[in-house]
């Protein structure tokens, strides 16, 4: 369009001169051609300006189709909305869940000290069982020794009494057989009667004092052994009762020791599935996160780009404004 009106100018310019200095021979193929000119400058404007019209046709139906005013961005910024109300959900939810994570390590470590404790009770409880069955033994043996001492005496005592018995008897018989023996003598009878009736009474008075001597020691061993023994059953009844107490007290340990395990193990399971939980929750978040980036970069790349066109057929459309102004201006003057 420049060139055409500088051409326009420049042509126009020639023909004035010429006619003036009388160099052109015939004025009316000057006029013609001149008319020419005009008749082809009057096509192009119109041409022109219909071409303007169709560009501003076509900017009027892009800027109603693409343009930047009348594009409606309400879906978009809703499922950025939607997005930025997922990802503060998930943050709050992540944020739970390692929270949650941390009250079970808690958990287990609390777990796994009570259970180093039960199981060290258990090996203290373990080491008294092997210690009491040890004086249970000990007592067991002990038992049977001061039994067997006590039948032992008891034999003694019964042989003891048979030889004394048996003595007694002996003295008896001596006794009458010198009775018999000194019966012609009646006064010294009488005497040897009296004196062996003294020695008699004395050597019974003897016996029976040596047998209640001997019953006396015999029965103060025995009520010492007795007495023994007693203590002795009731320290083994006594070590009975608390290797019962403490067998009870082990399985009681032994049925908290496996539930604490079983907990144990739930924990440890819950806390895998939470981290695993947790794990694919904050990558679908952040899938969804880079899902929205990538459609804002390309809501973006779209809008500079329409804002590219519209500002490229704004341009054409003030260039050719520009041109028919100046071919208008041509006409005119």
């Amino acid at each position: 369009g420049g060139a055409f009106g500088a051409g326009y100018g420049t042509s126009l310019g020639g023909s004035v001169f010429l006619g003036a200095s009388g160099a052109v021979a015939n004025e009316k193929e000057a006029m013609q051609d001149l008319n020419d000119r005009l008749a082809t400058y009057l096509e192009q404007v119109r041409s022109l300006e219909r071409e303007n019209r169709r560009l501003e046709t076509q900017i009027r139906e892009f800027m109603a189709q693409k343009g930047p005013s009348t594009h409606d961005w309400s879906p978009q910024w809703e499922l950025i909305e939607e997005l930025r109300e997922k990802i503060l959900e998930s943050t709050v939810e992540n944020a739970r869940m390692v929270l949650q994570i941390d009250n079970a390590r808690l958990a287990a470590d609390d777990f796994r000290v009570k259970f180093e404790a039960e199981l060290a009770i258990r090996l203290s409880v373990d080491s008294d069982i092997v210690g009491l069955r040890k004086v249970l033994d000990d007592t067991n043996m002990m038992r049977l020794q001061l039994e067997g001492d006590i039948e032992a005496l008891r034999e003694e005592l019964i042989l003891l009494r048979k030889d004394h018995d048996q003595e007694v008897q002996d003295l008896q018989a001596q006794v009458s057989q010198s009775a018999l023996t000194v019966e012609v003598d009646a006064p010294r009878s009488q005497d040897l009667g009296k004196v062996l009736g003294e020695l008699r009474a004395q050597y019974d008075a003897l016996a029976q004092k040596n047998l209640e001597d001997l019953e006396k020691q015999w029965g103060q061993q025995i009520t010492e052994t007795t007495l023994e023994v007693t203590q002795s059953t009731k320290d083994l009844d006594t070590a009975r009762g608390t290797v019962g107490a403490l067998r009870r007290s082990l399985q009681t340990l032994e049925i908290d020791l496996e539930a604490l395990r079983n907990q144990n193990t739930g924990l440890e399971a819950a806390l895998a599935e939470a981290e695993a939980r947790a794990g694919a929750h904050l990558a679908q978040v952040q899938l969804q996160v880079s899902v929205a980036e990538a459609e804002l970069r390309d809501m973006r790349v779209q809008l500079q780009q329409q804002n590219e066109q519209h500002r490229e057929l704004l341009g054409l459309k003030d260039r050719l404004e520009a041109e028919i102004a100046t071919y208008r201006q041509l006409l005119e003057g």
